[in-house]
Formats: C-alpha cells, sequence, structure tokens
C-alpha cells in the first residue's frame, strides 16, 4: 500500500425479487433491505463480518471483486440485512457491492450487469439490485421502471431454507403451450398494471403455471399462503425466486393489517418482514 492513499469505499446493495409471479427469469424488483459492504485499503486482505459467510477468498463478495483486481491489500467489512436463503437476491447484492467496489477503487468503467450476470448465471436478480425499482430482462440488458406509487411490499421468510438447486431440479424441461399462454397474458397483465397503478391489473397478473406450481412440493406452507393471500388483505402474493420467502403485494392503506394477519398466519414458522419496493439501485461512497 502506498503511504497516504489509504482508499475506503462503502457500497450499498438493495435485496431483489426474482420472478415476480408469470415472469420467470424476466422480472425482478429491489426491495428495501440492504447488504453494506465498507473495502478498505490496508495493506493486507482480511473479511470481517457478522453473518454466516466465508471469511476467506471464496466469499463472493471478495470473488466478485477479485474478478477485477486482487484483493491482497484491501479489508472487507461486511453487514446485510437480506435473508442468506429464501429468495431475495443476498448472492447478486454480494456480487455487485464486490464489482462495484472494485470497479470504482480502480475507475475501471466496466459493464458491471453483464459481468455479474456471468457470475450469478442469470441476470434478474443483479439488474435489480445494479437499477433498483422494477426490471425486465431480455438477455444481457435490462429495461427499468419505477415502482407505482402505492404499492408496498411484506415477505414471509420461513425459517427452513430450499437449496437452490433442489427448486431449479424441480422444473419440467417442457411446458405446455397452453401454460405459456397463461403465463404471456399474466406477465403482460402485471406490466399493464404496473405501468399504470392498475390495482385490478397487478392482483390478476400475479399468477403463474411455470414454476410456482412445480415447486410448491418443496416448501407447502409457502405455497399455501400465495393461494389465500387475497383473503387476508393482499393484492396477492408470489413466490420469491427460487423461494421459499413469499412476497405479498399489497396497498398502501393495507399493508398494516395485512402484517398483522400474516403474523399470526406464519407463527412458528416464519418470519414476517415489511421491505418496500426500492427506487434506489446499488450506490458507492468514497471515503
Amino acid at each position: 500500500m502506498t503511504p497516504g492513499l489509504a482508499r475506503r469505499r462503502v457500497v450499498r446493495v438493495p435485496a431483489s425479487s426474482a420472478n415476480l409471479g408469470p415472469g420467470f427469469d424476466t422480472l425482478a424488483a429491489a426491495l428495501a433491505l440492504h447488504l453494506e459492504l465498507e473495502v478498505r485499503e490496508t495493506g493486507r486482505f482480511a473479511v470481517q463480518t457478522e453473518l454466516a459467510v466465508r471469511r476467506d477468498r471464496e466469499n463472493l463478495v471478495v470473488r466478485a471483486f477479485e474478478r477485477l483486481h486482487p484483493a491482497d491489500d484491501f479489508e472487507f467489512h461486511i453487514s446485510s440485512r437480506i435473508p442468506l436463503t429464501g429468495g431475495l437476491g443476498s448472492s447478486a447484492a454480494a456480487v455487485v457491492a464486490g464489482l462495484l467496489a472494485a470497479d470504482h477503487l480502480f475507475e475501471l468503467d466496466v459493464d458491471v450487469l453483464a459481468l455479474a450476470a456471468e457470475l450469478e448465471g442469470h441476470p434478474d436478480n443483479v439488474a435489480a439490485a445494479l437499477n433498483g425499482g422494477f426490471v425486465v430482462c431480455d438477455g444481457p440488458r435490462a429495461h427499468r421502471f419505477e415502482p407505482p406509487m402505492g404499492l408496498e411490499a411484506v415477505l414471509v421468510v420461513p425459517h427452513d431454507a430450499v437449496a437452490t438447486a433442489a427448486a431449479r431440479g424441480a422444473l419440467p424441461a417442457t411446458v405446455s403451450l397452453q401454460d405459456a399462454v397463461f403465463n404471456v397474458a399474466h406477465a403482460s397483465m402485471l406490466m399493464l398494471g404496473l405501468a399504470t397503478t392498475d390495482w385490478d391489473l397487478i392482483a390478476a397478473g400475479l399468477r403463474d403455471r411455470l414454476h410456482q406450481p412445480h415447486r410448491a412440493h418443496l416448501y407447502p406452507r409457502s405455497a399455501e399462503l400465495v393461494e389465500r393471500a387475497a383473503q387476508a388483505g393482499a393484492l396477492g402474493a408470489t413466490i420469491s425466486g427460487a423461494g421459499p420467502t413469499v412476497l405479498v403485494w399489497s396497498r398502501y392503506d393495507q399493508t398494516g393489517p395485512l402484517v398483522e394477519v400474516l403474523r399470526r398466519q406464519t407463527s412458528g414458522w416464519a418470519e414476517v418482514m415489511r421491505a418496500p419496493f426500492e427506487s434506489q439501485g446499488a450506490d458507492v461512497r468514497s471515503l
């Protein structure tokens, strides 16, 4: 380390929920739970965190950082409110944080979205984490739009995790034309509802036949909650990413009572968290 050049960056990255019902591997939204990373140039490598994650070079943040530059002279201080399991983009947030820290420290001006998608294996979570708001992913490109005013999110995070590999393995290799058309119709309704703040269209557009029914046996209580969310006062609900977390969609004036109902219904097996949709994407500050 060069004396007097102790560089520091603080990166803040939101959680994300992918699929949003009918938009399998295409739609995602940022949520107001955040990972915070402080990278300090100290002349030695270290990872400091209270999270149950690796503290060596296999740490996801460090692996992403080292995709762009060796981490030998840097300490990584990591904190996060994003549950590490459950389908809320914790790995995407870590990858984005590491890449952004290295990109800003060394003024590389790389395509962070492309690199993050390469490391994650798909672009939906990383696009939402980078850009904030809602995103529609078209291969390597992401198209962002603002969350509608008055739309809120409540998360039901089960205590028992489901392996992402098991969730991916539960999906069929092919789907029927009827189910494909069903999802095209519902994704279109959801997009139109979000664009026009039409609560009825949003509620109608949340249904899916491509992934949630095939994974329901992996998290039956989450699947049941999705089916009866409207009875609790929600617009509807979707499985967040590969699950088992449930993203419950709500109008702002219904969120308070909805949270109380959900806490009663899920007592003993899940945590209920208020996590608004997040307009602000990943942010980097120099210190």
